[in-house]
């Protein structure tokens, strides 16, 4: 009889024989293992041809191939300081000897009693004029049959090998026999899809490279077409329950707004522009995201939308994760609407200020309190703060729209809270931006519920800024051996500002890095002697971090030494040189922003140094990217192709979901095709009430928020 995902999402794998209590247990503590569809879809990480298998004398140095031999003798070597205990094996063929070594698994030497004969993958060294391995895989059954292998992720912690992991699959293909397809016959034939009985079997037991790489082409297909009917099916969702604001666009708040700025808008900010107030005019509450380039400006945009809503008579906000950015947003907004009136309802003038007003967990309870009246009465026009804005006794008059920024640092239930401060049941627009653009393919899989505008053009007379990579040796980062001290203090000479930025608040006897603390002190005593610096970091009070911030910001600092609390937002234009050390622990997207603090000012010549060892090849691409290019879009692509989508799908929900089998790298072309059939299919079935198995399936891969949010009711 044939079967579904959903159902083998209900049987647990210690349904198979051999999979007891003890082995479903070190499943799931090694690999999140608990049910038969989760060990179907614990892919192999790769295939071996065992038909390159050679003889020991034939085998060659620095290539990986199998060797089949038999046991001669066996001991362990013991452990003593940091070395870990070995197993060492002197095997043999009929063309020579060679030493097999097990790192770290002494209790392996059970398993190879003399006279053992086995099978043993990896690459060949040469020792001492020896051959010898360390083995990445073993067959312990004797000779194989030759063909092609799955090899699986392993857990020595765990003792789960491939040999067992190959087995219980094989097991549950067996007796799953045949999948129900829930797949359009239409899509399968459009792509030349294999079914998804031929594409378990194909990459889990395959007998030719060609069914490797048509089971591939199908799993990855699945993998990606259920995130985004997922994606797909919430966003048409919010639209159908979601009763929206049309606000009235083109009004004259907006037009003179955008007259006084000092500067054109870039033609990107005024497609963007478009197309949130074509959103923002519509019955449907806007749900989009907005990304950008460091300086691209994001705030303008923002701002713009904001006062649609209040033009409207309605109420605007901003929130922001960190006490340091919503200040910065509330001085910069506070800037660019200084002189805006509005007309005054029961009021003896004819017009009012518009009023913007700053709530954080540092506003004082008096504050606090005029604040929660005058957004009652309707007084506040535009609200900006941390997660104290979702606070409950926090209610709008009249919530319009809402502006979430950098909005990856807070979970959905935040985001949905605030959205849910609307009034008469009326859902506020919601624009969500992040100043680290992703790449497009991770934007429509991370972000795929939500209409995505993009900033890729920098206002004119931006100064490039000169990136220069100061390399050091490992461990050795001496600050007065650093020449970059020399146009620091030439910059603060001129009146101009500087950062310094490191990974760590204090000194660590676990990290070899640079503390704040500590280079606060060196810079203050001896590099930089003379000049006026400050210390700002995350375990300073809120009112030290803003007098910090503020006197940073009046020119009263020289030089600013921090941790990555500043990394995003903070906007002094008077800055002109970033130092980052330790730079090699710092991830790119980390790098870019940092680096993006300095150039502010028109016309200003900035400098980012990066001092850091490169220690990795991952750290030496990453600053040498960043010397090579300032595109924040162009450094996404590259890094994704450094670290993987493991860091860029960890901001999706945790569940059966996540990428197993498909790459973001990879597998561009993909995304964009299951996302093409996922709206194809729910505009045109939008409950998938005429698939139902589909329906089953998606529901069953969901996490228990998105499956609460699609499926109730």
């Amino acid at each position: 009889m044939a079967v579904t995902l959903a159902r083998l999402a209900e049987l647990p794998v210690t349904e198979l024989k051999g999979v007891g209590p003890d082995r479903a247990e070190a499943l799931n503590d090694a690999f999140g293992v608990e049910t038969v569809l989760d060990l179907v879809t614990h892919y192999p990480r790769r295939h071996l041809d065992l038909t390159k298998m050679t003889t020991i004398r034939d085998a060659r140095i620095d290539l990986q191939t199998w060797v089949f031999g038999e046991v001669v003798s066996s001991h362990v070597v013991r452990a003593h300081g940091r070395v870990k205990a070995r197993l060492e094996l002197r095997i043999k063929d009929e063309t020579g000897f060679m030493k097999i070594t097990f790192f770290n698994q002494p209790w392996r030497q059970r398993q190879f009693p003399d006279g053992t004969e086995a099978l043993f993958f990896g690459k060949v060294t040469a020792f001492k004029g020896s051959k010898s391995m360390s083995p990445m895989e073993v067959d312990l059954l004797g000779e194989p049959e030759l063909g092609i292998r799955p090899i699986y992720p392993q857990s020595d912690k765990r003792r789960l090998y491939s040999k067992d992991l190959r087995g219980w699959v094989k097991s549950a293909l067996n007796r799953a026999q045949e999948f129900i397809d829930p797949v359009p016959s239409a899509v399968l034939d459009r792509f030349d899809f294999v079914n998804r009985t031929a594409a378990f079997n194909g990459y889990h037991n395959p007998e030719t490279w060609q069914e490797v790489d048509e089971a591939r082409r199908r799993l990855v297909f699945d993998e990606l077409f259920r995130i985004q009917l997922a994606l797909v099916l919430r966003k048409r969702t919010l639209e159908r329950r979601s009763a929206g604001i049309a606000h009235e666009v083109g009004g004259e708040l907006v037009r003179r707004f955008h007259e006084q700025l000092p500067y054109e808008l870039t033609n990107a900010q005024n497609k963007v522009i478009a197309e949130i107030e074509r959103d923002l005019a519509s019955i449907h509450p806007m749900h989009r995201l907005l990304q950008g380039d460091v300086g691209a400006g994001k705030t303008v945009v923002a701002v713009s939308a904001l006062l649609v809503a209040v033009e409207g008579g309605m109420q605007g906000a901003l929130m922001a994760p960190t006490e340091v950015l919503a200040e910065q947003h509330a001085i910069s907004v506070r800037a660019l609407l200084e002189g805006f009136t509005l007309s005054a309802e029961n009021s003896l003038f004819s017009e009012r200020p518009l009023q913007v007003d700053l709530l954080t967990g540092r506003t004082s309870a008096a504050n606090r309190r005029r604040i929660h009246a005058r957004l009652e009465s309707g007084e506040t026009d535009i609200l900006i703060g941390t997660h104290a804005l979702i606070e409950e006794g926090i209610a709008f008059k009249a919530l319009g729209a809402v502006v979430v920024d950098e909005q990856h640092k807070f979970g959905v239930e935040q985001r949905a809270a605030l959205r849910e401060k609307g009034a008469g049941g009326l859902v506020p627009d919601v624009l969500v931006m992040t100043a680290t653009p992703i790449p497009r393919t991770a934007a429509m899989t991370v972000y795929g519920d939500l209409d995505v505008s993009t900033l890729d053009e920098l206002p004119p007379g931006r100064e490039a800024i000169t990136t220069i990579w100061q390399k050091v040796q490992p461990g050795e980062l001496t600050l007065g051996e650093l020449s970059v001290w020399a146009n620091v203090r030439a910059e603060a000479a001129s009146g101009r500002q500087v950062y310094v930025v490191c990974p760590l608040i204090e000194e660590s006897e676990k990290l070899d890095a640079r503390s704040a603390e500590a280079t606060y002190e060196e810079l203050s005593n001896d590099e930089l002697a003379g000049l006026r610096l400050a210390l700002l970091h995350g375990r300073l009070t809120s009112a030290e971090k803003e007098q910090v911030m503020n006197d940073f910001r009046a020119g009263v600092v020289d030089v600013l030494v921090s941790t990555t609390v500043i990394e995003v937002g903070v906007d002094v234009p008077n800055a002109t040189i970033m130092v980052i050390l330790d730079a090699d622990r710092f991830g790119m997207a980390q790098l870019h922003q940092l680096r993006g603090r300095v150039g502010r000012g028109p016309g200003l010549r900035s400098w980012c140094y990066l001092v850091g060892a490169g220690a990795t090849p991952e750290s030496e691409k990453r600053l040498e990217a960043m010397v090579r290019s300032h595109n924040g879009f162009e450094l996404a692509e590259i890094d994704l192709d450094i670290r993987g989508e493991g860091t860029i799908m960890g901001e999706r929900q945790k569940g059966r979901n996540d990428l197993k089998l498909a790459s973001l790298r990879r597998d561009r072309e993909w995304v964009s095709k299951a996302r093409e059939v996922a709206f194809e299919l729910v505009d045109a079935d939008p409950t998938l009430a005429n698939h139902p198995d589909l329906f089953a399936e998606i529901e069953a891969f969901l996490d228990e928020d998105e499956r609460e949010f699609l499926f109730k009711g």
